[in-house]
């Protein structure tokens, strides 16, 4: 199963696949909204509040000026459900969009949900990985298996 997930990975140069979420006052958005407007950051990450998450959303909560200044959008997309963001957008200060993917369904059409190894234990789970979009809505690159210290620099450079 988890290979299947891997062969259907989206490549650079695809159009990011548009998928529904919340924005900060709550109000349902899509990613194809932000289509000729902004480039846009979309990381997943597998779960709030737990160490790598937090580093990770941490960076991008403090570079967030660096890419509002750059015309670029930040979303986070975990599994968690949208109380969960919200905890975890107010205990981090965190000042852009948070999706919550409960089944699991946007990192699916993004190719980064699939079997996970950890302490020796297999379980289905997200990869931790990054698509850059264009102002076109198109994929121009895709960081996976990211390591959060210095991500969120090392995106930003990239947009460069």
């Amino acid at each position: 199963m988890g290979r299947e997930i891997a062969d259907e990975q989206l490549k650079e140069g695809s159009m990011a696949p548009d998928f529904d979420f919340h924005d900060l006052n709550d109000e349902n958005m899509k990613l194809s909204d932000l289509r000729g407007k902004k480039r846009v950051v979309i990381y997943f990450y597998p779960k709030d509040f737990t160490p790598g998450c937090t580093n990770e959303a941490m960076e991008f909560t403090r570079d967030y000026g660096k890419f509002k200044d750059a015309n670029i959008e930040i979303i986070g997309v975990s599994p968690d459900n949208e109380e969960s963001h919200k905890s975890f957008r107010h205990e981090i200060k965190i000042p852009y969009l948070l999706a919550s993917d409960i089944h699991n369904e946007i990192s699916k059409k993004y190719g980064v949900y699939g079997l996970k190894k950890f302490m020796g234990k297999e379980f289905m789970g997200v990869s931790r990985s990054t698509f850059l979009i264009d102002k076109n809505g198109r994929v121009v690159k895709i960081f996976s298996k990211v390591k959060p210290p210095g991500h969120s620099q090392e995106v930003i450079e990239a947009f460069n």
